[in-house]
């Protein structure tokens, strides 16, 4: 039975855990050949051999720093060469540490914006052109709620994903006519190591109690829960489709209602 993404190559930055490893099992599912690319060989390994068990996926995997253009390149070479041309780019790695602004750093802001804006405008480079000959493509950037509106202690996250729905708009516009769709997911708060860290980091700067974190943080959605990272796969994967060539320059905000 044909699936509509049967002959599509799906990259997923950030793949092996969280919203990444969801997002693939959704376009796994849809047909399309998988790569993803993170840091831990281990976590790829295991997710790998899970696309390929169940979604019987034609599936490459690698470790790579994704603000290493230099390796950015290879991988993107490598993965061309195991699965074909890349038509479906997903940038979903990024890091969500929080601080206070009286206490950040130089260094922690540019780690922060080198991994979660760099390395889009690194990765989108490498399919770009190769979608522009084609007529043909699908980026999706994973940005959050945040943003499109402020929260305290993430500054330099926050600060990242603005500029991230900056980039994503504006090169949304300039490939239009070109077959490309360039569009954002903004999920809340998700069930992920991400948020556990996040929830982490608040309790230290702040001095609250876990458990109050937590609640504070379910509160911030009407539903009253966490986001679940499947919730945010199928919206992604929706993008993705052929049929949704209309659909560019758009924020899909999967929130539970936390911003209307």
């Amino acid at each position: 039975m044909s699936k509509p993404l049967n002959g599509h190559h799906a990259l997923i930055t950030g793949g092996s855990r969280g919203i990444g490893a969801s997002i693939s099992n959704a376009l796994a599912a849809l047909g399309a050949s998988i790569t993803i690319i993170s840091r831990d060989i281990d976590k790829l390994k295991l997710q790998a051999r899970h696309l390929e068990k169940k979604f019987k996926s034609s599936v490459f995997y690698t470790s790579a720093d994704i603000t290493d253009g230099n390796q950015i390149k290879d991988s993107f070479a490598k993965s061309v060469a195991s699965n074909g041309p890349i038509n479906i780019l997903i940038n979903n790695a990024g890091i969500g540490k929080s601080m206070p602004f009286h206490k950040m750093n130089l260094e922690f802001w540019n780690e922060t914006i080198s991994l979660n804006l760099t390395s889009t405008f690194l990765c989108t480079q490498q399919v770009y052109e190769t979608m522009r000959k084609d007529g043909y493509g699908r980026i999706v950037n994973i940005s959050s709620t945040v943003g499109l509106r402020g929260y305290p202690y993430i500054t330099a996250y926050s600060a990242s994903k603005h500029a991230l729905m900056g980039l994503t708009k504006s090169l949304a516009l300039e490939c239009v006519r070109k077959g490309i769709t360039v569009n954002a997911i903004c999920p809340g708060y998700t069930e992920t190591d991400l948020v556990t860290n996040a929830i982490d980091n608040i309790v230290q700067t702040s001095g609250k109690d876990v458990n109050e974190v937590k609640t504070e943080i379910e509160n911030m959605s009407p539903m009253g829960r966490l986001i679940k990272p499947e919730e945010v796969a199928e919206s992604t994967a929706w993008l993705c489709l052929p049929s949704s060539s209309s659909i560019t320059g758009q924020a899909i905000v999967v929130a539970g209602g936390a911003l209307m």
